[in-house]
């Protein structure tokens, strides 16, 4: 008898652009997915249950008036279903009893206004880190280093080590007060860092190519079952999706699959 496919929930609307994208990705992967818009999850309490996965794409939510990510998380924070339950409060539950929540680029953004990342100390609901704007001034587009962090918890990165994808936005810089990044590395909750050419963490441009503390490209929750990240993971699945694809990888796969891969073997 076939297994059941685990399936993935990849949100879509106003203004979000990856969701085509991701939800490639996630059946490359092995899940079974579907792509819904925001408010059909909203109305249907209760339905984040019945997925492994819930991906918050990347694009330009509300056109990222007022800042990236900030519409469209007040919309998931204050919304009360009509059983009078949040949402907010539907989603930590889902994490703690074991679903996996990833979001990319906008999506991370979305996360860390909802306070889902780094909720250090367990803290979930509370905002402690904020994506500024790129400590250069303007929209980056280009391919990054990055490594990942040893011993990390994040379920997504296990056994990987270095990674190549490509970022494409305009606040991106990680950025909080000396307490809250000493708690974040002390709890091990960062998960990638920028790096240069010689694998090593680094805060020089164009490397890092927003300035973010710590050269943090992607933050984690505590249990490891939630992961933000500026870069595009779903913009890295194949190989010919690189610049340089032609110099003859032997690998067809990209580094952005081994992290939608990771996760369907979690919940496999």
């Amino acid at each position: 008898m076939s297994r059941t496919r685990p399936k993935a929930l990849v949100l879509t609307g106003y203004g979000i652009n990856c969701d085509y994208e991701s939800v490639g990705a996630c059946e490359l992967a092995g899940f079974e997915s579907e792509r819904l818009h925001v408010n059909d999850v909203l109305n249907n309490a209760g339905s984040l249950g019945t997925y492994s996965l819930v991906v918050v794409p990347g694009g330009f939510s509300f056109g990222d008036d007022l800042g990236a990510g900030v519409a469209f998380s007040a919309k998931l924070r204050f919304f009360v279903s009509d059983k009078k339950k949040r949402f907010r409060d539907e989603l930590v539950e889902y994490v703690q009893k074991g679903g996996l929540l990833l979001g990319v680029c906008n999506g991370f953004q979305i996360l860390v206004r909802l306070g889902m990342i780094p909720a250090v100390d367990g803290r979930y609901g509370e905002q402690q880190v904020t994506l500024a704007l790129n400590r250069e001034g303007y929209f980056i587009d280009r391919w990054v280093r990055l490594k990942a962090e040893e011993g990390s918890h994040n379920i997504f990165t296990r056994d990987l080590h270095f990674l190549r994808l490509p970022v494409r936005h305009g606040e991106g810089r990680l950025c909080a007060g000396a307490e809250i990044l000493d708690a974040v590395e002390e709890q091990g909750l960062v998960s990638l860092r920028y790096c240069d050419g010689y694998g090593m963490p680094t805060m020089g441009f164009p490397e890092n190519p927003n300035g973010s503390e710590h050269a943090a490209a992607g933050l984690c929750d505590p249990t490891g079952r939630i992961f933000g990240l500026m870069p595009h993971p779903e913009a890295a699945i194949s190989v010919y999706q690189y610049p340089d694809w032609t110099r003859g990888s032997t690998d067809e796969r990209g580094d952005g699959y081994c992290i939608f891969k990771n996760a369907f073997e979690y919940v496999h």
